[in-house]
């Protein structure tokens, strides 16, 4: 059985928001073989819940809860039906503080998972400049900070996608 597509989460297998497992879905209380890795946000402990009821929505609706956050999303101006989508039928991603999905070109991001170091190494410029103030990122420390930059690392940077004009974007978080 083919896994769900995620307009939102293009890769959740590669992002590690989808892992294999044997284990029930608490939602359909079916063995699909796979489960995200991020909780749902909700009253109960929910463990394992499949990819289908992620992507129909089932998951949210059963358990009232969702994989991400609105906030940020709804703060950017992001029309509701889209925020929906991203925070109760797209599977969420584990960071070490709150997770923040970013916004562009008046749209959700593609999450495309942590940042590789050439990925930083190639911001400069307004980029750069722009990343380093929403992050609240001193200039002076960018240069040590990348020197010790690791996927899975202390700092953790997110790569996204803008679906509107392919522009990278990331955001920064730290343990």
């Amino acid at each position: 059985m083919d896994l769900p597509i995620f307009k939102y989460h293009p890769d959740p297998i590669g992002t590690g928001a989808i892992e294999k497992t044997q284990d029930e879905c608490e939602c359909c209380e079916q063995r699909r073989g796979y489960k995200a890795t991020s909780t749902i946000y909700a009253i109960d402990d929910i463990e394992t819940i499949c990819p289908w009821c992620i992507a129909n929505g089932a998951a949210a609706e059963k358990f009232d809860g969702a994989f991400s956050d609105a906030h940020p999303l709804l703060s950017d101006g992001i029309d509701p039906k889209i925020v929906d989508e991203v925070c109760k039928r797209t599977p969420g991603f584990i960071t070490w503080q709150q997770e923040r999905w970013l916004s562009h070109c008046d749209d959700a991001c593609e999450f495309l998972g942590d940042a590789d170091k050439s990925d930083l190494e190639a911001l400069s410029g307004e980029s750069l400049k722009e990343f380093l103030s929403a992050e609240h990122i001193e200039a002076e420390y960018w240069p040590d900070i990348l020197a010790g930059y690791e996927k899975g690392g202390h700092i953790a940077v997110y790569k996204f996608r803008c679906r509107g004009c392919g522009q990278h974007r990331f955001y920064a978080d730290t343990d």
